[in-house]
């Protein structure tokens, strides 16, 4: 058995698909490219293949990981070529590779996002404002119902620049098995601290994480 982990894009209209439909459609995909891919075993057996984190709806990503199993040593390029033949539009598989680490190194995710809004000045000098805040909480859905968090001491702002038209930030948050965070909340946090209306494009997850900085591999 090989084990084998792909990174894709998703990207465009694809960025309207929810993971529960990625589960179907990569599903189709696989028997469409007719890899050998490795099949559970038991009474109800069904293709092995696991995504790494879930991407929130209308997010789009340069760095989705997708682990499979395939039972016939195929050269990785093979593999990406099949693949990427049969993949829906706005999804590209970018890279395969031998899995090196477990889904549990994962750490932190990174996001870039822009803010667009009529007083690009004043949106600007409110997140600053913001940012200086000893705390930023906010209230966070979970399985035991609504919970108040402070996001500030796992938010890390790696760039925060301002255009004539919008303010672009890039900021990582706490991303694995344990805690996910994603860039709605920091939104929905400005939207109550500041007056200014804006509205936030181009959510994009641009990395993945392990402790001491190193890229997911």
């Amino acid at each position: 058995m090989i084990r084998v982990r792909a990174t894709f894009e998703k990207c465009g209209r694809a960025k309207y698909i929810s993971h529960l439909d990625l589960n179907r459609c990569m599903l189709r995909t696989f028997r469409r490219s007719r890899l050998p891919i490795w099949y559970t075993e038991g009474f109800n057996p069904h293709p092995y293949y696991s995504f790494a984190l879930a991407l929130s709806l209308g997010f789009e990503s340069s760095c989705e990981i997708l682990d499979f199993n395939l039972t016939e040593d195929i050269p990785f390029d093979e593999i990406r070529d099949r693949l990427n033949a049969v993949m829906p539009e706005g999804m590209r598989i970018v890279n395969v590779a031998e899995q090196m680490q477990k889904i549990t190194a994962i750490t932190e995710a990174e996001y870039s996002f822009s803010l667009v809004s009529a007083d690009i000045a004043g949106l600007y000098d409110d997140i600053g404002r913001m940012l200086e805040l000893p705390e930023i909480l906010i209230e966070k859905k979970t399985k035991k119902g609504l919970k108040t968090v402070d996001i500030k001491p796992d938010m890390k702002i790696k760039s925060c620049e301002k255009t004539e038209s919008s303010v672009n930030i890039v900021m990582r948050l706490p991303a694995g098995t344990q805690t996910n965070l994603n860039p709605t909340l920091f939104i929905e946090s400005l939207k109550n601290f500041s007056n200014i209306s804006f509205e936030a494009e181009k959510i994009r997850r641009t990395g993945i994480f392990c402790a001491n900085n190193e890229i997911f591999s």
